[in-house]
């Protein structure tokens, strides 16, 4: 190659180089607690994240069994004790996702690190899990609001990595997911036209078969369900306090909150939420007007 070719390739090269986005900084994990996993043409690359609040286990309420069950769940893995992978399904808004950022919180100071894979990553968690089969960490591989399609198929890559593969994921990762579908997968009524009775017993067809041997890979499976009213005006008054709201909590505050959900359909953690940031910057405005 002549000095004057070299010299044009650097040069665009040095153009090139100006639109390519920064390199990612590397993950420390005595330091960093949380990561997101973003696959690439090389396979893929972990970037370090802060914890998103500092919302802890006693911050949500209505949901005790279920905290209680992942807090068991998590802390025997992290102690190097027989753990399941666990799949938190149910209704929208019940608090699977805010669960597991405040199992984060909670845990991250007993060794927990955390790291959330999108769905349309999950083809590459293979060679994530490859790469984490050698730390000294303890890690969740977290996957929120999981669902697929029909024709999707990044399930495959899921269902291997859960106890598809001759060695399985190492002893020191599990994987954690919340959906709204208990099966991840669409569910129709065709499908259910192949169940048939064998001996008297049910036997479903290759299409439900194949749509459940998904979430049967999680040895824990913790259903949440719509809020009744006590669960959710308790919810209201404890995010209300939460928001610096003390003395905003009485009888009107009440009755807005049971019109807050009337109108949107819903009794649920978030609109407790939701209802509770309205409601104390409402407060808050009034007063300083």
């Amino acid at each position: 190659m002549d000095a004057e070719l070299a010299q044009r390739l650097h040069k665009v090269l040095d153009r090139v180089e100006a639109w390519l986005p920064p390199e990612p900084a590397a993950v420390d994990w005595s330091r960093d607690v949380a990561a997101i996993w973003q696959r690439n043409a090389l396979g893929g690359h972990l970037i370090p994240v802060a914890a998103r609040d500092g919302v802890g286990m006693d911050d949500l309420v209505g949901i005790e069994r279920q905290k209680t069950a992942l807090l068991r769940n998590t802390r025997a893995f992290l102690h190097g004790r027989p753990a399941n992978h666990a799949l938190l399904w149910g209704a929208r808004g019940s608090g699977k996702s805010s669960l597991v950022r405040a199992l984060l919180n909670t845990l991250a100071p007993e060794g927990l690190r955390l790291i959330q894979v999108d769905r349309h990553d999950l083809v590459g968690l293979p060679g994530l899990v490859q790469r984490l089969r050698d730390s000294t960490h303890r890690f969740i591989v977290y996957c929120d609001d999981l669902s697929f399609e029909g024709h999707d198929d990044a399930y495959k890559a899921l269902k291997s990595v859960l106890d598809g593969t001759l060695t399985g994921p190492p002893e020191n990762v599990l994987l954690y997911a919340t959906s709204n579908r208990r099966h991840l997968l669409p569910e129709s009524l065709a499908d259910n036209q192949d169940t048939r009775l064998v001996d008297g017993e049910l036997h479903h067809g290759d299409a439900v078969e194949e749509r459940i041997s998904l979430s049967d890979r999680f040895g824990l499976w913790l259903a949440f369900h719509p809020f009744n009213q006590n669960a959710y005006l308790t919810a209201c008054e404890h995010w209300v306090h939460y928001l610096g709201g003390d003395d905003a909590w009485n009888d009107a505050a009440r009755e807005d909150a049971v019109r807050f959900a009337t109108l949107r359909g819903v009794r649920s953690g978030r609109a407790a939420w939701q209802f509770a940031c309205q409601w104390v910057g409402a407060r808050h405005e009034a007063q300083e007007s």
